[in-house]
C-alpha cells in the first residue's frame, strides 16, 4: 500500500550517528527511525518507503539527488551535515531537482556556539526546516513530506 517513496540522504560523518559526539547528535542511529515514523504516523506507516543513503563525498550525495529525480522519489529527509553551511554545489542541485526536500538537523543549529553553523546554503531550496529534536527529527520530516503531498 505504498504511496509515497522517500529518500533520507546524510551527509558527511553521519554514517557514526549514535556514537559520535553523543552529547550534541544523541544516542540513536538510524535504526531507530522505522520506530520513530510509526510513532508519527501511526497507522499510516506502510504508506512510506524509506531508502537510506548516506556519503562523506558531497560528489556522490549530488549523484544521489539526482538519481531520486530520476526514480520518482516522492520526497528526500536531507541531514547534509557541514556541507548544509559551506556546498554552493548541493544547493544548486536542490534548485533544480524539483523533488520536495526538508533539511534535517539533530541540533538545534540555530542555538549552537559557531556562527557559521547558523548559515545553511540548502536551506532556500527546501520546503521545510526541522532541527533540534535529535532522531525524532527525521520523522517529522517524513510527516512533513506526508502532509506536503496532501494538500497538492
Amino acid at each position: 500500500m505504498t504511496r509515497y517513496r522517500f529518500l533520507i540522504l546524510n551527509g558527511p560523518n553521519l554514517g557514526a550517528l549514535g556514537k559520535r559526539q553523543p552529547e550534541i547528535y544523541g544516542t540513536s542511529g538510524m535504526d531507530a527511525l522505522p520506530f520513530l515514523v510509526h510513532k508519527v504516523l501511526g497507522d499510516r506507516t506502510d504508506e512510506v518507503e524509506l531508502s537510506y543513503f548516506q556519503s562523506n563525498s558531497e560528489g556522490a550525495l549530488i549523484d544521489r539527488l539526482e538519481q531520486a529525480r530520476e526514480e520518482g522519489m516522492h520526497g528526500v529527509v536531507f541531514n547534509a551535515g557541514a556541507y548544509t553551511h559551506t556546498s554552493l554545489a548541493l544547493a544548486d542541485c536542490l534548485a533544480w531537482i524539483n523533488v520536495p526536500c526538508v533539511e534535517v538537523h539533530l541540533s538545534n543549529v540555530l542555538a549552537r556556539s559557531e556562527p557559521l553553523r547558523q548559515k545553511s546554503y540548502i536551506g532556500r531550496h527546501v520546503i521545510g526546516v526541522v532541527a533540534g529534536f535529535g532522531m525524532m527529527s527525521y520523522a517529522l520530516a517524513v510527516q512533513a513530506l506526508v502532509q506536503h503531498h496532501e494538500k497538492e
